[in-house]
């Protein structure tokens, strides 16, 4: 199945590369992802732009590289780089940690990988979660400058890309606080966050699940301590319980929601790939991630729209994919996130969202999974 995946992410990047990427205001030597296909005028002059969905779009981009490397995909990593800059003011932050967060994880990946040079880059996004950190406000880091909230998916980002960049300490930090506050005692899957004054936000998102495992699984690697190896064999049975039906992720949506499930699905295959095989526990959490992300991309699969020849996937990838229009309401910015178009499958987010699953199934096929018995 290995090569099966590798065509299935492969076409998962030509819909992505055909549709969405163009230079910035045409400029040479740049590239960004337009937010919506069909797009209208103003979309197509990358207003608005959506800081994070650029990030992930970068991540994954740095997926397809690890997969097959080519010149040309390394040089469009350098181009969407440079686009982000230019486009966000020639300035690599912004007032959100959670955008800051995910934008660093793909420069440092980038760099550490491929040797593509974003040291001031990832420096001066370091910087800012580093020097956010405010126990004595109750965090956690909050989730952009001057709010009283402090939630996972900013501390769960942060936290991983501070154990990358050697800060271990602060680090493990992230994870305890997260642990602490934020774990739910029933279903132990992650709430959202909880405000200064300490009222918890309840919601449970599939992204906070996937940037929680991350986390923990980085801190099991790098520093051999039991709680987090324990933290995520716990996790990865909550997120099998509590957000997948027969191993397949439910639920979905547009705007910044279409990116949830594939956060998940990314931090569970970096699960099956590093978590090291040390107990019985171990090789179970291992078996049900790479299960997970196996049987949700062959569902996303299952579902998709063939648009010349390129899949288009649905918002839910456990139901049909809807053929977008320009019709309906578009994708708007409100309160600090992105709300849906009136057709999901309109979104970025949404068919970003599906590339980043076929190249986590990819990595978990590439691992030798599922295993033969």
């Amino acid at each position: 199945m290995q090569q099966v995946w590798a065509e299935r992410a492969d076409a998962a990047e030509g819909a992505i590369v055909s549709r969405h990427l163009r230079r910035l205001w045409a400029m040479p030597r740049t590239a960004l992802g337009v937010v919506a296909w069909p797009a209208v005028r103003r979309e197509r002059m990358f207003r608005p732009w959506h800081y994070w969905w650029q990030a992930h779009l970068l991540d994954t981009a740095v997926d397809a590289l690890e997969r097959d490397p080519t010149p040309k995909r390394r040089r469009r990593i350098a181009k969407v780089a440079r686009s982000v800059r230019v486009r966000n003011v020639r300035s690599w932050t912004n007032s959100y940690y959670d955008d800051m967060a995910w934008l660093g994880l793909s420069l440092e990946r980038a760099q550490r990988l491929f040797a593509l040079d974003h040291r001031s880059a990832v420096q001066a996004l370091e910087s800012q979660l580093f020097d956010s950190w405010s126990p004595e406000d109750g965090g956690g880091i909050p989730w952009c400058k001057g709010s009283d909230f402090y939630n996972t998916p900013a501390n769960g980002p942060a936290g991983i890309m501070l154990a990358r960049t050697g800060k271990l300490w602060r680090a493990q930090a992230h994870a305890d606080w997260i642990e602490e506050t934020l774990r739910d005692p029933e279903s132990g899957l992650i709430f959202d966050g909880v405000r200064r004054d300490g009222t918890l936000e309840r919601a449970i998102y599939s992204y906070c699940q996937g940037v929680t495992l991350g986390l923990e699984t980085e801190l099991a690697t790098r520093l051999g301590e039991p709680r987090h190896r324990e933290r995520v064999h716990a996790l990865v049975n909550a997120v099998y319980d509590g957000l997948t039906d027969r191993g397949v992720i439910t639920g979905g949506g547009g705007g910044d929601g279409g990116l949830f499930n594939a956060i998940l699905v990314r931090y569970l295959a970096f699960v099956v790939v590093n978590l090291t095989w040390e107990s019985n526990e171990d090789i179970r959490a291992k078996e049900i991630a790479a299960q997970i992300v196996l049987a949700s991309a062959e569902a996303a699969w299952k579902n998709r729209l063939e648009v010349e020849g390129l899949p288009l996937f649905g918002h839910d990838w456990t139901r049909d994919a809807t053929l977008p229009r320009l019709s309906g309401e578009l994708a708007t910015f409100t309160g600090g996130s992105v709300r849906s178009s009136s057709v999901p499958e309109r979104d970025l987010s949404v068919q970003l969202g599906g590339w980043m699953l076929m190249e986590a199934a990819y990595v978990v096929s590439a691992a030798g999974y599922p295993r033969k018995r």
